[in-house]
Order: structure tokens, then C-alpha cells, then sequence
């Protein structure tokens, strides 16, 4: 056999010589993608646009390939025509980095959760996406501005009323970490925060959302379930969650509006303080030991609260008796004496989930299924965008879910349902 010169042109390409399709999967898997959405897209008059299907087609390639940045994906396509005309680009008319960034700028993100919910609804319809048993959590993601950078010198790098500069639309988060055990430390940051609503079972996501780092679960998880309950109708029969959506409001909803079952951790500062003191009426107990005088009830945000305050300053009866505080509390020496506040509890809605039993512990632990969405959309850098404000990040978020339910739906119609989780080698085996 003689040598291969390596450096011999071939009259044809490699691939039409040895009938090479490396990028036949990649037809296989956008045979499968819906992108009938973006046909609003499309201006009326004025010439043709890029084709937003290919730049969609390309973003899910990206996510794909793991390239960080969209010069990365543009060099990529320049490199390679083959691969641009699998996209759907003219090999004459390829786009450049200001393309791909104002079709993450300009697109509403409505548009593209039509393509993610299209995907999530033929895979309900294939059964692998059931909806028995609903987990919700969040991810942040962190903007790129300059105070996010340790490294810098900023003043006021933490204020939450000054805004960062390179992005006004992020807002202050804080992120919990465990450097040992035991030991949490907390950190801040300004970014966003993505919301999934998954599917506990096949550890797909149904639906998702993504706003600032300043909202947490329990504000945004009753309009997740009950959209998702209303365009998919799921048969719900339980909800999974951390001590975030610990709350009366959100327990309450399960039970009462969605008829499930809540499999959600108790938050400690939910329950009863054992050091606070409380009278047989109800009152609270001050240091000095005086029954304090209720104050009226209150609402701030979602939660109930009832004031009491010092008896001394505010009964006359009770001065002519007690003059003075004994303990000469600093608030007393001002002259208006202390107060104190108590959380009003839904204990009735709490009551009615067992904690400690075998089924609740058994379908509390499918909550770590949510840990495992998010490592799969992390290793499609959906927590290292490389675009700046709400939409654009969104929509960054929003096509790595839209990658992860595209690969499930392709291994489930090739028939292999053993693989609809494996987002980053699926592809190579096709």
C-alpha cells in the first residue's frame, strides 16, 4: 500500500471521496427543532434578513460545542462552510458577532419559550416528561461588570441603590457557600437569577424564567405552576422545594389550589423562637418580665406581623404602678421604650404534611435531580453569558434549556430513550 502524501489536493472534498458525513447529526438533531416562531421575526418590506432560524440553529451549536463567546461561534463558521450550510447560513453571507448579539438583544423572549414549550409538550406527549412530582429551584448568573471582579478597586462595589454602569438591568444577589462543613459563608453579586420548574422524575425542565439576583423562589414559584398546570395539563400530585418556598402562601397553594402534596423543607426561621417568650394571651414577654401591649397587625411583603410595645411608655395604669424600666433599657432612656414584632404563622397549612415520613423523605430526595439540570446547563455555559441585560441573557438561558430538551427529544425519536439526559455525548454515538 503506498503512502499517503498528506499534502496531495484532492479533486473533490474528503467527505463526497469516503462518503464522510460528519455533520449528519447535526441534520438529524435540527429535524426535530420547531422553529415556526420566529417567522413573525421577518420584516414585511426591505431585503432579507439572516435567516433567524440558522442563528438559533447556530446558538444551540454553540451551547453544543461549549464556546464561551460568540466570536468563537462566528470563527467557527467562517472555518468551516460545511457546517454554516448545515446551520442554514449562505457559505457568501455568513454573520459576524453584532448579528448574533441583536438577535439576543432585539428578540423578545416570549418567542423563544414558544420553541422551548413546543419541545416540552411533544415530550409530554412521548411520556418521557410525566409531571407527577414538580421541583423548583433557581441558578444565579453573574453579569459581566467590573464589580463582580474581586480583583478591581471599586467604590461602593456592593451598594444595592448604585447600579453597575456596564449593566443597569442587573440587580444584588447573594450566593451561599460551604468553604467547610458546616460552615456557610455568604457572598454578593450582581447578576440574574434562573428559575426552573423540572420535571423531578426525567430531570427535564418544563418551564423556566430568569430575573434579577434580588427575587427569590418563593416570589415567582405560584405563577410557574400554575402557567405550566394550565399549557400542559399535568396531573400534578406533589411539588419539591428547599426551605425557600417555605411559606404559608405557597404551601397553601398546593394543597388547596393544585390539589397536590407539598415535599418541601421546613425553614427554621419559619417556626417558633424558643427563646422568645409569649404570656398565656399571646403577648410577648419583654426582659424585664412585663406582659407588652398589643400594637396592631401589619403587612410587609408576604408575611402577617403583630407589634407589641413596652408598657411602660405607652399604659398610664400600668406606669402608675411600674414607673421605671428595671433593666433602664437604651430605647426606655430615649422615651419611647421598646418594641418587639411576632410572625404571624399558618400552622393549620403546616400540619398537614408529615415531615418525618418514609414517603415524604422518599420524594423529597428527588429534589437533587435539580442539581443535576443544572450541571448539565452549566456545561452549556448557561451561567457564563457573554451578553449583557435582562433580554439578552434570558434569551441566553432560555436556548441552553431549548439544547438540553432538543437532545432528549432526539434521542427519544431515535429510539434511544436511555439517553435523553446525556446533553454533551448523545451527539457523537448518533
Amino acid at each position: 500500500m503506498t503512502k499517503f502524501d498528506g499534502k496531495q489536493k484532492f479533486l473533490f472534498s474528503a467527505e463526497a471521496i469516503f462518503d464522510l458525513r460528519p455533520l449528519g447529526k447535526y441534520d438529524i438533531l435540527f429535524s426535530f427543532l420547531d422553529t415556526s416562531p420566529l417567522q413573525k421575526l421577518y420584516p414585511s418590506t426591505g431585503r432579507d434578513p439572516i435567516p433567524y432560524e440558522a442563528l438559533l440553529r447556530a446558538l444551540i451549536y454553540k451551547d453544543l460545542r461549549t464556546l464561551p463567546y460568540l466570536s468563537d461561534l462566528v470563527r467557527e463558521l467562517w472555518d468551516n462552510p460545511n457546517l454554516a450550510s448545515v446551520l442554514g447560513f449562505h457559505p457568501l453571507h455568513l454573520p459576524c458577532v453584532e448579528n448574533l448579539s441583536a438577535f439576543l438583544q432585539g428578540t423578545e423572549n416570549s418567542i423563544f419559550q414558544q420553541v422551548r414549550d413546543s419541545l416540552t409538550a411533544e415530550l409530554i406527549d412521548l411520556r418521557e416528561i410525566r409531571g407527577t412530582y414538580l421541583s423548583f429551584d433557581s441558578c444565579n448568573i453573574l453579569a459581566k461588570v467590573k464589580e463582580n471582579n474581586l480583583k478591581t478597586s471599586v467604590k461602593d462595589r456592593f451598594d444595592k441603590t448604585k447600579r453597575p454602569k456596564g449593566d443597569l438591568e442587573c440587580r444584588l444577589g447573594i450566593m451561599v457557600h460551604f468553604p467547610q462543613p458546616f460552615h456557610r459563608e455568604i457572598r454578593y453579586f450582581w447578576g440574574y437569577r434562573n428559575f426552573v420548574l423540572s420535571d423531578a422524575l426525567s430531570e427535564l425542565p418544563i418551564s423556566e424564567e430568569t430575573k434579577g439576583a434580588n427575587l427569590v423562589d418563593g416570589m415567582v414559584v405560584i405563577p410557574h405552576l400554575t402557567s405550566a398546570t394550565s399549557r400542559f395539563n399535568l396531573n400534578i400530585r406533589g411539588v419539591i422545594g428547599d426551605a425557600g418556598l417555605d411559606s404559608a402562601k405557597v404551601l397553601s397553594f398546593i394543597i388547596n389550589e393544585l390539589k397536590a402534596k407539598p415535599y418541601i423543607a421546613q425553614n427554621p426561621r419559619r417556626g417558633k423562637d424558643p427563646h422568645v417568650k409569649v404570656s398565656s394571651t399571646g403577648s410577648r414577654i419583654c426582659i424585664a418580665g412585663f406582659e407588652m401591649l398589643y400594637w396592631g397587625k401589619f403587612k410587609e411583603g408576604n408575611r402577617t406581623r403583630l407589634k407589641f410595645v413596652c408598657p411602660v411608655t405607652h399604659s398610664k395604669k400600668f406606669r402608675s404602678t411600674h414607673p421605671f424600666c428595671p433593666w433602664f433599657h437604651p430605647q426606655f432612656l430615649k422615651g419611647k421604650g421598646c418594641s418587639a414584632y411576632t410572625q404571624v404563622l399558618d400552622e393549620d397549612v403546616r400540619k398537614k404534611i408529615d415531615y418525618g415520613s418514609p414517603e415524604f423523605k422518599k420524594i423529597y430526595n428527588l429534589r437533587s435531580g435539580s442539581e443535576r439540570i443544572f450541571s448539565r446547563l452549566l456545561n452549556l455555559c448557561m451561567q457564563n453569558p457573554s451578553v449583557r441585560g435582562l433580554r439578552a441573557v434570558s434569551n441566553h438561558c432560555t436556548i441552553a434549556h431549548i439544547t438540553v430538551l432538543l437532545i432528549a427529544l432526539a434521542a427519544a425519536k431515535t429510539g434511544n430513550k436511555d439517553k435523553v439526559r446525556f446533553v454533551k455525548s448523545f451527539l457523537p454515538n448518533i
